[in-house]
């Protein structure tokens, strides 16, 4: 692959691409499937509109759904970042069978609601139902959201975490330079069953810490960039079967691609990065991907 982008006519057509905002060619199929475990397909489709997308576009989230199935992905997680996008990804997976759904508030939205506590309580509703599988994501983030604003964010998770608990869902955690303070809440209030780090951040020492505690720690395309040798290192210590990957998509698009809209079909990338890192076979890679992936979400 790198010998690949290093040829300067490779070069420049990646460079085109980004400019032109195309999504990329698929990668080649992993060995066995693998879920996408946090993927966002209303912000996909509606920023990426004008880009031609795999599959049949007349109806882009099949479009999406099918080229990641194409690939071995075959099961997706839909996640909520507020009201309005939690009840489309509630809809969404009653049709589409190869979808289930979070719902919340995101962190940085929860100090900009004039009624965060309505927010909330229209969450916990959506939380019952059946294809709903995970509440989140939630959590905090120190990046963007000022001293001003981190009381409410952190009532908003304290009462995400509260939902989770509830309804037995799993807890997807968005954690943003608040390594400590997203431990802290958890201590406090008591861990779900079964806690997510989403796009997961930390380096070793904190990887090893959330293993201890239990938490599944799910890697972005963030772990094949040139600069994240400690994420890389996370990943080698975590256990499979406390791990899962994700897009994040249309965000974080895994090397060689960066700066293109980031989809489901692309996660092959990231778990053969995963695999490398690991030293591991990638169909056990993938074996193990799957398997955390049905125990945190149950069955599609």
């Amino acid at each position: 692959m790198l010998d690949a982008m290093s040829d300067p006519a490779t070069s420049r057509r990646e460079r085109a691409a980004r400019r032109a905002g195309e999504f990329p060619p698929p990668p080649p199929p992993l060995p066995l499937p693998v879920p996408d475990s946090h993927t966002h397909l209303d912000i996909t489709c509606a920023e990426h509109a004008a880009a031609p997308l795999p599959g049949r576009a007349a109806d882009p989230v099949r479009a999406l759904v099918d080229a990641a199935a194409a690939v071995g992905v075959d099961r997706l997680v839909q996640v909520g970042v507020d009201v309005a996008s939690s009840a489309w990804g509630v809809r969404l997976a009653e049709t589409h069978p190869e979808v289930v759904a979070t719902v919340a508030v995101h962190p940085n939205d929860a100090p900009l609601l004039p009624d965060l506590d309505g927010a909330l309580r229209e969450i916990e509703a959506l939380a019952a139902h059946p294809r709903v599988r995970g509440v989140g994501e939630t959590g905090l983030d120190h990046f963007r959201t000022g001293g001003e604003g981190r009381a409410a964010q952190e009532a908003s998770f304290r009462a995400h975490v509260a939902i989770a608990k509830r309804y037995g869902k799993a807890l997807v955690i968005h954690d943003r330079d608040a390594h400590a303070d997203v431990l802290r809440v958890l201590d406090a209030e008591g861990a779900p069953d079964t806690v997510v780090l989403h796009c997961f951040s930390g380096d070793a020492d904190f990887a090893r810490e959330c293993v201890r505690r239990g938490y599944v720690l799910s890697f972005a395309g963030t772990v094949t960039f040139g600069s994240a040798g400690a994420l890389r290192e996370a990943a080698a210590l975590t256990p499979l079967d406390q791990m899962l990957v994700e897009t994040d998509a249309p965000y974080l698009t895994p090397a060689p691609h960066r700066g293109r809209p980031n989809a489901s079909y692309l996660v092959p990338l990231t778990v053969r990065a995963i695999a490398a890192v690991r030293g591991a076979d990638e169909a056990e890679v993938c074996a193990g991907l799957a398997a955390t992936g049905a125990r945190v979400f149950g069955p599609w």
